[in-house]
């Protein structure tokens, strides 16, 4: 077969089988609900870069105890966070700005400033996502 005849058949075989892909009945049923989507942390402080090296990406739950405040730490990769219960203040070191964000919500957070996370009454239970590479700790 000659080789100006072989794209046109790859197109239409490619096409065929991402029909067999799709199949309207079962994504009719999937919800998309975008929680966070940032180009610059919660203090509106932008995003510049990602640490260069291969990209190595990190889902962490935590568990906070009610009444405790973590100690100062930053992080040299961006992150979000998703509260799953309970309500976290969230403290800039240098700025002295304070976000709170309760359960259902996401926040971009703070790269390379110092902040720290305080919870209430009620402890608090969340999911971060890091955007970060290996040997790289994700925080300190």
């Amino acid at each position: 077969m000659k080789p100006s005849m072989l794209t046109p058949l790859f197109t239409a075989l490619i096409a065929l089988a991402l029909q067999g892909c799709s199949n309207s009945a079962s994504t009719a049923a999937i919800e998309r609900k975008v929680l966070l989507q940032s180009s610059a942390s919660w203090d509106s402080t932008p995003y510049t870069h990602y640490p260069y090296a291969e990209p190595q990406l990190s889902v962490l739950k935590l568990k906070i105890p009610a009444n405790t405040q973590l100690p100062w730490h930053r992080h040299a990769m961006p992150n979000a966070a998703y509260v799953l219960s309970g309500e976290l203040t969230i403290e800039s070191k240098e700025s002295g700005q304070v976000r709170r964000v309760k359960q259902g919500e996401a926040v971009a957070e703070m790269v390379n400033i110092t902040h720290r996370g305080v919870t209430g009454e009620e402890p608090v239970e969340l999911i971060v996502f890091y955007a970060g590479s290996e040997g790289i700790p994700l925080s300190e």
